[in-house]
């Protein structure tokens, strides 16, 4: 399989198990938050639930594209991603699999909504420090630029759902007359049809965008180990040709030389340089060349290592400002560049149809299997007072937008963060900041501040602990 021999094949497909573990565990674990509320107003039966949200959840990783996973793909440069040693690749990947699946299995147990984002995350992170430290490394072993965006993203979403939830319900109180909606709901019977019918569209929108965003999680850990374990297969991808890479490389040189004439700041124009050379690395690679299977493994890995310092140094000249006196780039200027950067990008940015079925799957199975004691969280345990109609559907809503925008914008962010923080704002609008239970607040706190630095430690032991083992 891939020309590995049966101990590295059994490898292999042990870690690509273990993803689907991992995402089985996402599914019953952060998705059991899309459904919490549609469950505890009685408006689905758990079974109906689950099945739906699942199915959801499926459709949401097939239709929400793949920037979410190569955001995550890209966290670790290629040169810690691919070592020389396949079995360094196999220490990383088996270290931020098992810190991810020990970690989310133990708050689940606890009933603990702690987010499988900043699980994966923080094992990612922890992995790329354990690597900087190795001895004779000099690569920079995290991309510290998206670790920021990333970080970013991850802090300021909880206080966005919190705040807009809070202000939905304070508008849903001015525009809404009939008061059936804001009552404690009845373990009886269901709601009335358009409440049950709000509700129900509130946990498909929030299964879909969690699809759409953590899904993608798990396809951009799936493509880590195939690139790490067999790049001379996936680093780049093969459902296109050099020869269309190559027109790519000499539209791209074509514009770069044509940069000669613009006046730019000393740096960019060493940056210009720096692009053309690699240009013509990628020119002497694929001159000739029909098919990238027939090209060396070792070659297929040294292209995506052009494509990707190629993209990052155009990145970096796209990202000053406009107005800057120094810069010389006009509207149009940058906007063809930016496109041509995102087709030279499509060449290692890409998915595997069956990984996304495989992490499709998983997702939507693990959805429908240890919803309940987060269930219970959600509806019961954040807030003092039981989760009204309104509060549910609020929180819903607005975790929904807020997924969805990221998932957009190619950021990943926590379901469970971003949905618990929605009901504690709706809890505090009710009646303050005393609504709230302190306990279940403080456990999941707790967990949204040490869950990093927690994974960091354990993914960076297991990393080096295999490292020995597989010497």
């Amino acid at each position: 399989m891939f020309g590995l021999g049966l101990g590295l094949t059994s490898l292999l497909i042990v870690c690509l198990l273990a993803a689907c573990i991992f995402e089985f565990i996402n599914g019953f674990h952060d998705t059991a938050n899309a459904v919490a509320t549609v469950i505890y107003t009685n408006s689905l039966k758990p079974q109906i639930a689950v099945i739906w949200s699942g199915f959801m959840n499926f459709v949401g990783v097939y239709v929400g594209g793949i920037a979410v996973a190569m955001g995550i793909v890209n966290l670790l440069p290629i040169s810690a991603l691919v070592d020389q040693n396949i079995y360094h690749s196999l220490s990383m990947i088996l270290s931020l699999i098992f810190t991810a699946i020990i970690w989310n299995l133990g708050t689940w147990y606890y009933g603990i909504p702690c987010s499988s984002t900043h699980t994966l995350i923080g094992s990612i992170f922890g992995v790329g420090l354990a690597y900087s430290f190795l001895p004779g490394n000099t690569a920079v072993a995290l991309n510290w630029l998206k670790v920021q965006d990333v970080g970013l993203s991850l802090l300021i979403s909880p206080v966005i759902g919190f705040g807009l939830a809070m202000g939905l319900m304070v508008l849903l109180k001015k525009i809404i007359k009939s008061k059936k909606i804001f009552e404690e709901p009845s373990h009886k019977k269901p709601p009335p049809l358009w409440i049950r019918s709000l509700l129900i569209l509130t946990c498909t929108s929030v299964s879909f965008s969690h699809g759409s965003n953590d899904g993608q999680k798990g396809i951009g850990l799936m493509m880590i180990i195939l690139i790490g374990i067999v790049p001379g297969y996936f680093a780049l991808n093969h459902q296109k040709t050099p020869e269309q890479l190559l027109m790519k490389v000499n539209s791209i040189h074509q514009f770069t030389n044509s940069l000669e004439k613009v006046s730019l700041s000393d740096e960019d124009k060493l940056n210009v340089q720096l692009i053309n050379i690699k240009l013509d690395s990628l020119y002497s690679y694929l001159n000739g060349e029909k098919e990238f299977n027939h090209i060396s493994k070792e070659k297929n890995f040294l292209i995506r290592k052009e494509i990707l310092l190629v993209s990052k140094v155009a990145t970096n000249i796209l990202s000053k400002k406009i107005d800057n006196s120094e810069i010389r780039l006009s509207k149009e200027k940058r906007s063809y560049l930016q496109s041509e950067i995102k087709d030279l990008k499509g060449f290692t940015e890409y998915a595997i149809w069956w990984v996304i079925l495989l992490i499709s799957l998983s997702l939507g199975l693990g959805t429908m299997i240890g919803w309940k004691r987060i269930v219970v969280t959600v509806g019961e345990k954040i807030g003092k007072t039981p989760l009204t109609y309104a509060q549910g559907a609020s929180a819903e809503i607005i975790a929904a937008i807020t997924i969805a925008s990221s998932s957009f914008i190619g950021l990943p962010v926590s379901t469970t963060h971003v949905l618990s923080s929605g009901v504690a704002g709706v809890m505090v609008e009710k009646n303050g900041f005393k609504n709230l239970r302190k306990k279940t607040v403080k456990n999941i706190l707790i967990a949204w501040l040490v869950t990093i630095p927690v994974t960091i430690i354990l993914s960076s032991g297991l990393f080096l602990l295999f490292r020995v083992i597989f010497k």
